[in-house]
């Protein structure tokens, strides 16, 4: 791929790959060449072949034709195994960790080599020195239970066992979505930390849809369109508008502008007309002593992850769930979202079974009408909603459980980082979305890592410790204030100039 070395030189090479799921052609004729100390950035809409590029390439899933090329030899029967041994690993977007097992024992799953007199010693100071190294201050116990943690701490998790060295050593590292699931300071220490890595010649691909993150990381610049490579260049020959352009999208800086306009109106028009829907008493240490939520307002949970905004989402839901009808976007949709067994339709069905039965019996027309509408309505990328839901992509399982949300009949919504895994331009159709439906008199309860999302929000209370140490109006929204009450800094709503929310890992 690197046209300033030669084919030789290539660390690895992907030849001419194709894979077909039935009738689906999820890569056709991809050929690219990773080059030692390389980063290697790769784009794309939800479904459009990244993931299973990557699961080749990890030896996840074989390849229906071309061949695999590492140190200038092709590999044949390229399994998991055979990846390990010659260096290469993957951070998976769909966590893969063990829930039952303690942070200490998946580093043994990760690393089989891990066995022996004083494993399990040897294990917990390993996978804590990782951490420590990439995420310093993680609170992360090597014997805690994985079930047990948040989904950012799991992140964290997996990503330490990729990167920790056990026997051989780690030449190529894929990393699939590795920020989706941490809050802006985390994923910018973990940024940091690729960058000195690849000054010591490892390799890496970086997934991500964060735009902002892939110029900051990478070196050269993949972009993927159904199962198709249609763009790659040097980093500093691309721009942000050329990858929204080769991925298909429209100018998303002037679709935000517009939803942004839009939004200012509908908000200053019903601010006030608007009454209260619900007020949460805050406890007496909290500097902000209550969070209100107004009907038609789309109020944002901020702050550093696991400070206390999941858990005010659920107490949200259980305390006014009996009182009014209400809707959970789980954000780890794999433990909290799906029903795996299930088909498409039926995890998209499940909410308004209810009023789609007659006489006890649900009107599978019915469910059939509403799947179609929300189908072409979120841009659910697949052929066929009878398909299992774990067919989909990561990205395209959460407009499922967002379609789920928005096809209800509830009155507030409660989200919790629900764009996790979503491509920017499905994004910005979210971002429209939500605000229609709040012009309609819907509530929406939003918890977001990304902290440019919160442009989008009436309100926001930021979270430091499972309290609110600061409420913003929209027009009150800055990077500097946002971060200063992350870490506690209940004085960042001071006469300071600030300036607005760039958005940097849009």
């Amino acid at each position: 791929m690197n046209a300033s070395h030669p084919p030789s030189a290539a660390l690895c090479s992907l030849s001419h790959i194709r894979k077909s799921f039935g009738p689906v052609k999820a890569l056709q004729d991809v050929s690219v060449d990773i080059q030692p100390g390389e980063c290697w950035g790769l784009v794309g809409h939800n479904g459009a072949g990244k993931s299973t590029l990557m699961n080749v390439l990890a030896g996840v899933l074989p390849g229906d034709e071309g061949q695999i090329i590492i140190d200038g030899q092709a590999r044949d029967n390229y399994t998991t195994q055979a990846a390990y041994r010659l260096g290469v690993r993957c951070v998976f977007q769909e966590l893969s960790l063990c829930q039952n097992l303690n942070v200490a024992e998946n580093l043994c799953v990760f690393h089989p080599q891990l066995k022996g007199w004083g494993w399990r010693r040897r294990a917990r100071r390993l996978v804590t020195e990782k951490l420590d190294e990439i995420f310093p201050g993680h609170g992360i116990h090597p014997d805690r239970i994985v079930g047990e943690l948040s989904i950012t701490q799991r992140q964290m998790v997996e990503i330490a066992c990729a990167f920790t060295v056990v026997d051989a050593p780690v030449r190529l590292l894929i990393l699939d979505e590795p920020t989706s699931s941490l809050d802006a300071q985390t994923a910018a220490r973990l940024t940091a930390y690729i960058r000195r890595r690849l000054e010591d010649g490892m390799s890496l691909v970086f997934i991500s849809h964060m735009l902002g993150e892939i110029f900051d990381c990478c070196n050269r610049i993949a972009v993927m369109r159904d199962g198709q490579l249609v763009l790659q260049d040097h980093t500093a020959h691309l721009t942000r508008d050329a990858l929204v352009h080769a991925m298909g999208h429209a100018d998303q800086k002037q679709i935000e502008r517009q939803a942004e306009q839009q939004a200012q109106q509908e908000s200053e028009s019903a601010d006030a007309q608007s009454q209260q829907l619900l007020e949460v008493t805050l406890p007496a240490s909290s500097p902000v002593r209550a969070l209100g939520v107004r009907r038609g307002q789309v109020v944002g949970l901020s702050g550093l992850a696991g400070q206390g905004q999941t858990e005010m989402l659920i107490r949200l839901f259980e305390q006014y769930r009996g009182k009014m009808r209400v809707a959970f976007v789980a954000g780890d949709r794999a433990r909290d979202g799906n029903f795996p067994l299930w088909s498409i339709l039926h995890n998209l069905s499940i909410r308004e079974l209810p009023h789609l039965a007659r006489g006890g019996v649900v009107d599978r027309a019915a469910e059939a009408e509403l799947g179609r509408q929300w189908h072409e309505r979120v841009a659910i990328r697949t052929p066929d909603l009878s398909n299992n839901i774990l067919s989909l992509s990561g990205g395209n399982q959460q407009k499922v459980l967002f379609a789920r949300a928005l096809s209800s009949d509830a009155e507030l919504i409660l989200m919790d980082d629900p764009m996790r895994g979503v491509d920017f331009g499905t994004k910005v159709d979210m971002y429209r979305l939500i605000r229609a439906e709040a012009a309609r008199g819907r509530s929406f309860v939003w918890y977001t890592t990304e902290n440019d999302e919160l442009e989008y929000c009436d309100a926001t209370y930021v979270f430091y410790q499972q309290q609110v140490t600061l409420k913003l109006a929209r027009h009150e929204l800055s990077e500097e204030r946002i971060i200063a009450a992350s870490f506690g800094n209940v004085r960042a709503d001071g006469g300071t100039v600030t300036s607005p929310l760039e958005g940097a890992r849009a």
